[in-house]
């Protein structure tokens, strides 16, 4: 997808990204499920998060994962940085109950807010392009104790594994990185257990046909008490 010079940053290609999700058809996407994988139907649903009061999408793009989970009566927040995705989210979902969009980078808001919240996840968002040893630790004292972090995100090509950086314009143009965190689930594991996770469960979930590319699914847990080691999980969560 072309980017224009002026058009050069991360918002702007995030602005790009996907641009008619949606509108294609006239109609807002539908948001009846969370779709963890990237096959329609696939995998599992708000399920996956256990049973939260509360939970903050990071990297949310339009917020249909939010939007879905909201709708089983979850207090949910969605942050995204791209001015163009939450444009969009306000038009579609601004007026469903239960759903907070905030319009910000995802790192400067987990480090300014003093919210917690039951769940924190990142669906195909922020932990796939995000190094992991600044995300991190960002996300865990902003979860409640006990509280679940969750993500998805493809899965990595070995052994091609760490960061992947790719044009984000293609070949020709202003130069526009784009990085995806392309970690293994053993990379992964130890990722979260460095930064004080635990009862942590990260697979590859495969594709809906055999030898299609896979899904990368994975859990984690706060400690019950901030700097303990215990791994005593939410109710509900699993």
């Amino acid at each position: 997808m072309p980017i224009h010079p002026e058009h050069a940053s991360p918002q702007a290609f995030w602005g790009d990204f996907w641009p008619t999700a949606g509108e294609e058809t006239g109609g807002v996407p539908p948001a009846e499920r969370i779709h963890w994988t990237q096959y329609p139907h696939h995998g599992p649903g708000a399920e996956f998060l256990g049973s939260p009061r509360t939970a903050l999408e990071i990297g949310a793009a339009t917020c249909v994962a939010g939007v879905a989970l909201a709708r089983t009566d979850v207090n949910v927040t969605c942050v995204d940085f791209s001015p163009h995705q939450m444009q969009r989210a306000r038009r579609w979902w601004s007026s469903e109950p239960n759903l907070t969009l905030v319009e910000a980078d995802v790192l400067d808001y987990l480090a300014t807010t003093t919210t917690r919240w039951d769940r924190i996840f990142s669906n195909w968002g922020a932990a796939f392009f995000t190094d992991p040893d600044v995300l991190l630790p960002l996300v865990l004292p902003r979860l409640t104790p006990g509280g679940l972090f969750a993500f998805s995100s493809v899965e990595p090509l070995a052994p091609c594994y760490g960061p992947q950086i790719t044009y984000g314009n293609g070949y020709r143009g202003p130069r526009l990185a784009i990085v995806r965190w392309m970690l293994s689930n053993e990379q992964w594991t130890a990722a979260l257990a460095r930064h004080g996770f635990r009862s942590i469960d990260i697979h590859t979930l495969p594709g809906p046909e055999e030898g299609f590319v896979g899904t990368t699914m994975g859990r984690a847990y706060a400690p019950w008490t901030p700097g303990a080691g215990g791994n005593r999980s939410c109710s509900g969560a699993r």
